[in-house]
């Protein structure tokens, strides 16, 4: 007689993994979707290339790229409320593609993307903190940001390792601060306009600015829109406590939604206020177009408040960090329930209901990727996060056509289900392969950020180096983890078979 699997199936519920059910509700969800997008330091550094692309056409051009965000949130939403787990785009997409791709597309490519990230965020987060202290002299050396940075790496795992509560008050406190800065720049570049204390390079606002026909620069708008696309990155990561929220099926769904609006609305209104005031020249000034934030916040409301926008720059990026301290060991414990990771990842603090064992190696592995980026080049570390673009789209895509291909069945006899889960999900995977082939080919230009190597942009390199890197280890851990990727752990099929599962399984068992 056949005995029952001695692995976790995927049922209609996730397998416990030990962590604190019922810990969180919407409000701190948000929080720490909004802080892994860490959108004051987004917007002080990206914003100034987006214009320098589009020109006054910026709010249009974040308004464009709003859209394959929001499709691909709606992919998020409905496959989070059919199978809740803190593995999310790993269970999804293996699922519905099968384990070599859930492995590769939904583990290695995003965990790729946030280990990149987490050594820039750390790194970004040391120098503005360091300048803020009024220490501009020792964010100058190399060797000290990056000790600096490793120190707020193991800051960040501690708080993780505290539970999710802390970690989501703490995010309460730094998306706050973020959002005031952001408001009150917006508010007071407003003020300046209407009282004439905007830049001789003002431009009068106009309708035309939310109007992506406006541009004559098709070419252009396209690249802004592909910059904007990728500093909406991020709010994914609340997905990684779904299991912890008060409702796991509904809550980080609507978390994700939320999130995305209210990204939406601040980084229009910011880059809005940002045109008024100083204008396209203004912004795309040498001295500006780098850090638009800083440059300008303290000549739009002085000196004073203008410290507490580039305290909020660096406390965004150390939110961020701490964000990813959260999400990826989460991942990483899901992965290792259903056997595509060692054991070890498994291991639970059973007080405070959090991965250590994961949250360890998390900042362990960050740190030696900080300490090895850094010793290559003091810059290569931007270089590193310029390619993460192309992970992005990747999985961004990948999971919204897992959406498409799960609720295919509902589509025949569903209106809503064939635009909501279908369609509208559809052209968000479209939008981003559309984003991946055009990053690819501008980075391989050897002018692209400055350095080529055999006549290929080193960006280029680094991006499709991890991506193919990727490929070969998910073909040579295959035997390490047979059980998952013989599919005994997660078992395929779309929303109609997943329903018919338990039946099977029980069948099995009684046989």
């Amino acid at each position: 007689m056949p005995q029952p699997r001695s692995v976790p199936l995927l049922r209609d519920e996730a397998p416990s993994k030990g962590l604190k059910a019922g810990s969180i509700g919407i409000g701190p969800t948000v929080a720490l979707g909004l802080a892994a997008v860490a959108p004051a330091y987004s917007l002080a550094v990206t914003l100034g290339f987006v214009v320098l692309a589009v020109g006054s056409s910026t709010p249009a051009a974040f308004l464009l790229g709003f859209l394959p965000i929001l499709f691909t949130a709606l992919a998020f939403r409905d496959l989070n409320k059919e199978m809740p787990d803190c593995g999310g785009v790993f269970v999804w997409i293996t699922r519905v593609f099968g384990p070599s791709a859930g492995w590769f597309l939904g583990g290695w490519v995003p965990q790729m993307a946030t280990l990149i990230a987490s050594a820039a965020l750390a790194q970004v987060a040391t120098t503005y903190l360091l300048t803020v202290l009024g220490l501009a002299w020792l964010a100058a050396e190399p060797v000290a940001v990056a000790a600096i940075a490793c120190g707020l790496i193991a800051f960040s795992a501690y708080i993780a390792v505290r539970g999710i509560e802390l970690s989501a008050w703490v995010q309460y406190g730094l998306i706050a601060l973020q959002l005031v800065a952001l408001g009150g720049f917006g508010i007071s570049a407003f003020s300046a306009m209407a009282t004439g204390r905007a830049m001789a390079e003002a431009e009068q606002p106009s309708l035309e600015w939310f109007n992506p026909f406006a541009s004559d620069d098709v070419s252009g708008l396209v690249s802004g829109v592909i910059l904007c696309l990728f500093i909406y990155w991020g709010w994914d990561a609340l997905i990684a406590v779904n299991e912890e929220t008060t409702d796991s099926k509904a809550t980080p769904g609507r978390a994700v939604i939320i999130t995305t609006i209210i990204l939406l609305f601040f980084y229009v209104m910011t880059a809005s206020a940002a045109v008024g005031f100083a204008g396209t020249a203004g912004i795309t000034d040498p001295g500006t177009v780098s850090d638009v934030l800083t440059v300008l916040g303290p000549q739009a409301a002085g000196e004073v408040f203008g410290h507490v926008i580039m305290l909020a720059v660096g406390l965004s990026a150390l939110a961020a960090l701490m964000t990813v301290a959260v999400s990826t060991p989460r991942t990483w414990l899901s992965m290792g329930t259903y056997q595509a990771l060692p054991r070890a990842t498994t291991k639970m603090y059973p007080r405070r209901g959090t991965p250590r064992t994961s949250i360890v190696w998390w900042a362990l592995i960050t740190i030696v990727i900080t300490m090895l980026l850094s010793a290559i080049n003091a810059n290569f570390i931007g270089l590193a996060i310029l390619s993460v673009g192309l992970m992005i789209a990747a999985y961004y895509a990948a999971t919204a056509l897992a959406s498409v291909v799960y609720f295919a069945p509902l589509m025949r006899a569903s209106t809503s289900a064939l635009v909501f889960q279908g369609i509208l999900p559809g052209l968000g995977a479209l939008l981003m392969v559309g984003a991946f082939a055009y990053s690819a080919v501008d980075m391989i230009s050897p002018e692209y950020a400055g350095l080529s190597w055999l006549g290929i942009g080193s960006v280029f390199w680094i991006g499709v180096g991890a991506l193919a890197l990727g490929l070969v280890v998910t073909v040579a851990i295959r035997p390490r983890f047979r059980p998952f990727f013989s599919g005994q752990t997660i078992p395929r099929g779309n929303v109609r078979t997943r329903h018919e599962l338990p039946a099977i399984l029980n069948n099995e068992t009684e046989a």
